[in-house]
């Protein structure tokens, strides 16, 4: 099996040209809506176990990597006052550059691997519109892919194991097979191709920095799938 990491929402730089977008909002780029706080360090714990890997490099308020072209939410309530040829540039720039070089890598590994595991690690805000979420980690895939229903189960038993007090969801705080790029993925039909989103709660993130159980949890989870 080839593992196949990335993080959709690692940070939340905004290049020096567009600043000006945030200039009355700074603050937001520290939120959750800015960025997921955690999922790059846990991303940088896994990296070593990876075939692959790769971490956006701007803020999703410019651009939602995670979001399929034409979505609602591909510019956020900033950047969506940009004109045309603006969000044009900020497609081929960022959106495509990161999401064409993993596809490509896929292709590659399609035609060599017996079996690609993506993982596509992200973070949830513990409370949205005022409603508390429900679980510390969720793995999400589509029911309607047996790879990654067997896979996710296997997930889910041994970070289970390993981390008892926890509850672990499946397909919570979001459906896997919503618009997202490993939904994206799903459907240009790689032989080969699992792919399954982490969502791990905020509350065990501080300063940017997952909770070293979970970490280490999922460090010994993977590498034994692998």
């Amino acid at each position: 099996m080839k593992l196949v990491l990335t993080c959709e929402h690692a940070n939340n730089h905004i290049p020096q040209e567009y600043e000006f977008l945030f200039k009355e909002n700074e603050k937001v780029l520290e939120t959750h809506e800015g960025f997921d706080p955690g999922a790059f360090d846990l991303f940088q714990h896994l990296r070593e176990l990876s075939n692959y890997s790769r971490a956006q490099e701007i803020g999703r308020l410019l651009i939602e990597t995670n979001r399929s072209i034409g979505h609602k939410s591909l510019f956020s309530r900033f950047s969506a006052v940009l004109p045309k040829a603006e969000k044009e540039r900020l497609i081929d720039k960022y959106y495509l550059k990161y999401r064409n070089a993993i596809e490509n890598e896929l292709q590659q590994l399609d035609a060599s691997a017996s079996e690609i595991l993506h993982l596509s690690i992200h973070s949830f805000t513990p409370v949205l519109n005022g409603i508390e979420r429900n679980a510390d980690i969720g793995i999400l895939f589509d029911a309607a892919q047996n790879s990654e229903k067997e896979y996710s189960r296997k997930l889910k038993s041994a970070l289970k194991d390993k981390l008892p007090e926890m509850h672990i969801r499946f397909n919570y705080p979001y459906l896997g097979k919503a618009d997202g790029f490993t939904t994206y993925l799903r459907r240009k039909n790689f032989s080969n191709y699992s792919g399954i989103e982490i969502e791990i709660n905020q509350k065990w993130v501080r300063d940017n920095t997952m909770n070293q159980k979970i970490r280490t949890a999922f460090y010994e989870v993977v590498e034994k799938l692998k």
